[in-house]
């Protein structure tokens, strides 16, 4: 006589949880910083898990902060670009993008660029050590004009601040709690932590983020932390959303091999 009852629940449960629309499967990466290797080998495990997940309008959507770090920030985003000519693929902006498009202008900028992790991009675009190490700051704008082509740099500037899909919210770094989406800033969305990290209460939507490195998924109720810190851990993450399901891909290097796996897992909510 209970059965009909816990059938009731179940699909009341089902209804309520968060979800994209019908027909469609999503692909969230993390924060890649440089990693080409870990961000190539999720792509084949994500093109491998398209292929046998069944039909879907599929997008693919990188929460930002491609570049600086890792050893190869002029790959990750020759690759990103490769990639959007072959499926679907939208990008967000992150603060380490912010950084290097202003760099450009803004000698203040510059230097807090290569406090984290510009050096790496910049040698990543053919600048020789011993050219970066003698540059001026100055000199440095004016090698990175020449080193960086055009058509990554018009990539870069297209990012977006936030995507909405279904229930889910995508951000670089997270939302200010107490602003509708509509006033949002771009500046928090790119660099927020506190107070956006410790709010308890729901939002309009689950936040999916990167920016703040966990070393695990950090899978809440109002939102998903999926930088899994690629350059510091050697763990690249991929959130994939279809219907009300939530799972993850992760490409991983083996701390004591340096080979490169690959890692399915459930949500834990």
């Amino acid at each position: 006589m209970f059965e009909p009852f816990r059938q009731m629940l179940a699909r009341k449960g089902a209804k309520n949880r968060p979800r994209v629309p019908e027909g469609e499967r999503v692909y969230v990466i993390g924060d890649i910083h440089g990693r080409l290797d870990l961000f190539e080998r999720l792509i084949e495990a994500i093109e491998q898990d398209d292929a046998n997940a069944g039909a879907a309008s599929t997008t693919v959507i990188l929460l930002g902060d491609l570049v600086d770090r890792g050893p190869d920030s002029a790959g990750v985003v020759k690759r990103a670009r490769r990639w959007g000519k072959e499926r679907s693929i939208r990008c967000l902006a992150g603060n380490h993008e912010e950084m290097f498009l202003e760099a450009f202008d803004s000698a203040e900028v510059m230097r807090h660029f290569l406090r984290h992790g510009g050096r790496e991009t910049l040698l990543s675009y053919g600048i020789s050590r011993k050219d970066f190490n003698r540059a001026s700051i100055a000199e440095l704008q004016a090698l990175m004009q020449r080193a960086v082509p055009e058509k990554d740099l018009r990539f870069l500037a297209s990012f977006e601040d936030m995507i909405a899909i279904g229930d889910y919210l995508f951000v670089h770094a997270g939302i200010d709690p107490e602003r509708p989406l509509g006033e949002q800033k771009p500046r928090d969305m790119r660099w927020i932590r506190e107070p956006f990290l410790r709010h308890r209460a729901p939002h309009s939507h689950i936040v999916v983020h990167g920016h703040t490195i966990f070393e695990e998924i950090d899978e809440r109720k109002n939102r998903i932390g999926i930088d899994t810190g690629a350059y510091r851990f050697g763990k690249l993450t991929a959130l994939v959303l279809q219907g009300d399901e939530r799972r993850y891909i992760q490409a991983v290097e083996k701390a004591k091999t340096g080979k490169l796996a690959i890692s399915h897992r459930g949500s834990e909510l």
